[in-house]
Formats: C-alpha cells, structure tokens, sequence
C-alpha cells in the first residue's frame, strides 16, 4: 500500500523574528489548506493511506473532517495517536512512527528548525519540505498539489530515489567524542548565555558561523558566509567564518526586510575530512539552524565537522520530471 507521511509545525513561523523583522506569517488555517492539497494531489496519484503528526490545533482531524464533508476524500487519513508534548518530541515521535510504518515518503511544512528535527531521525526515506517557517534556507516554497503529486511519485517505489533527491550535507557538532546534534545549514556560536526564545538574530552576540551551504540569495546566517563565497548543495565540503568588525563589510539580508552591514574574515574550508575543534573560553549557546540548542560553559572542547549524511531530499520537479517521462501519470 502506497503511504506518505506528513509533518505539520503548528509553531513554524511564529518565533521573535517575525516580530523583529518584517517575515511572512503563514498561519495554521494556511497550514491547513495546504495539507488537504497535499491530499488531494497524492491520492489521485495512487496514495492511499496518509499518516499524519498530532498537534495541538489538531490540522490532521481538521482536514479529514473538511474532505469527507466535501466528498473529496479517497485515502485514508491516521493521525498518530499518542501523548503530545508540544515540543520537538512531538516530532520526533512522529517520525519514528512513520518509518515503522513504512511510508514511502515524508512531508513537512515548517522551516529549517522543522526539518533539522525530522532530520536527526530520518534514515532513508525521501523528504518532501515546504516552507513555511520564518527565515529558511533549507525548504523550497512549494504549492501543496504539486508536492502531493512528487510525493505520489516517491512513494510508489517505482523509481530509483538517488534519480530525483540528493543526499544532503549537514553539520555535526562532538562534544567528548560523542555527536552532540546536527544542524542542516548552518550551526553559529554566541555569547548569548541562555536558549530563552531560542530564535538567534541578533550579530552582535555572534562569534563565528559555520555552514553546511552559503549563497548571497540565502536568509540569515548562512548569507554570512555567501557573501564572501558561494557553496553549494552538490559541493562536498562547508565553510566557517569569524565575525570581525574591523573586516571590510558586506551588506547581508540577514532577515526579512533586514539588510545589515556585516564584517568577517575570509571563509575557512572545510572538506568532509577535516575536522574544527574549538575550545569555549565563556558562556554561551550554539545555536542551530536558526534555534539556539546547546548551551555551554567555559573550557569546553567541541568539534565541528561536515560530512553527507543528511536526508534524502527530494527535487520536486525532478520527481515529477521522472513521472512524467515513465507514465506515471497516464490514466489507465
């Protein structure tokens, strides 16, 4: 039976950045639509179970309820059943659910927060990730037929995945030996002391960034460091920079609306072998994709490095492109 999996942030966009800049909101009714597009898109291409994340403003029994009322539901819609905890568990749980379950291929709507945390439990199975987060760099802003049809695609099994996803690059980041967690695009240390509202976007407090990929076209850290040099998806080793003021300044979109004049030294590369320890000398917090996530005293030891165990993440035309070019989507 061809299943898919959906992962719906009710907290994606909604962190201090938004207050602090001038960010896009797509609100949790805006969530809704698009999952039942997501639906509608991947049941008329042969998906017939949909397995979904609970959630506290319950988008999952929502959309199964407009659908049947509107006759246009064919699959069948599970919404896990278990404890929420209205924290990234939630997510976590929800993950490792749907890979027992076998999905062919998983969904998110949220941003790059979102994903680094379906990231650290996903194995194998493809990701599909639409953007509706604060500042993203990581999911694409995809319509939701249009990702239910990919999905559709992925998860019939009939093609070969390295055809239409590309492994993903990510950053990890050892304390003691020990992978301490990942980040997807870029993992930044600052002297702010606590996680508090864990959202980071203040670059005074910055000590240096180290990304995973860089472009100038990005929002956020990562524009940083593709200011200075552009590294992409493909490209087998990342990059980190210290912040400097007295360093000649680019102007960087470091959040919507928000373009500041920054300075740092030249990017350091970082190949998939080598490896940057660096030894704490305060206070501080590292922070994630965006989110503030470890915090950590003075003389501490960490260790950061880049390697190509990310995700399977899936190009959405190109899953398409496949479809179209076996059959797929010749009716019978």
């Amino acid at each position: 039976m061809n299943s898919i999996g959906i992962i719906a942030n009710p907290a994606s966009g909604k962190d201090i950045r938004r207050l602090v800049s001038h960010a896009t909101v797509i609100d949790n009714n805006e969530k809704i639509n698009i999952v039942e597009r997501i639906i509608l898109g991947a049941q008329q291409n042969g998906v017939e179970k949909i397995y979904m994340m609970p959630d506290p403003y319950n988008m999952g029994y929502r959309v199964a309820d407009k659908l049947k009322t509107t006759r246009e539901l064919r699959c069948d819609i599970e919404v896990f059943d278990f404890y929420k905890e209205d924290t990234v568990e939630d997510t976590y749980k929800a993950v490792q659910m749907m890979i027992e379950k076998k999905v062919g291929c998983i969904v998110t709507l949220g941003g790059d927060g979102t994903n680094r945390a379906v990231a650290k439990e996903l194995q194998e199975t493809p990701l599909i990730s639409i953007s509706t987060g604060t500042n993203n760099v990581y999911p694409d802003m995809i319509e939701g037929t249009i990702a239910g049809i990919a999905a559709a695609v992925v998860a019939s099994n009939k093609f070969d995945k390295k055809v239409y996803s590309k492994k993903d690059k990510i950053i990890e980041i050892d304390y003691q030996g020990q992978l301490k967690d990942i980040a997807l695009i870029d993992a930044v240390i600052s002297r702010d002391v606590f996680v508090g509202s864990r959202a980071i976007w203040k670059i005074d407090d910055i000590e240096k960034i180290f990304v995973a990929r860089s472009h100038p076209a990005s929002i956020g850290f990562s524009s940083v460091v593709g200011g200075k040099i552009i590294i992409r998806e493909e490209d087998d080793f990342g990059a980190y920079v210290s912040i400097d003021k007295n360093s000649p300044k680019i102007r960087i979109p470091m959040a919507a609306g928000i373009v500041l004049p920054i300075g740092t030294n030249q990017p350091t590369l970082l190949g998939f072998d080598e490896k940057y320890e660096w030894t704490t000398s305060c206070r501080g917090t590292i922070a994630l994709d965006g989110e503030r996530e470890i915090e950590f005293n003075a003389d501490q030891t960490f260790t950061f490095k880049i390697s190509r165990k990310g995700p399977w993440h899936v190009e959405v035309k190109k899953a398409i492109e496949v479809g179209q070019q076996h059959g797929f989507f010749n009716v019978l």
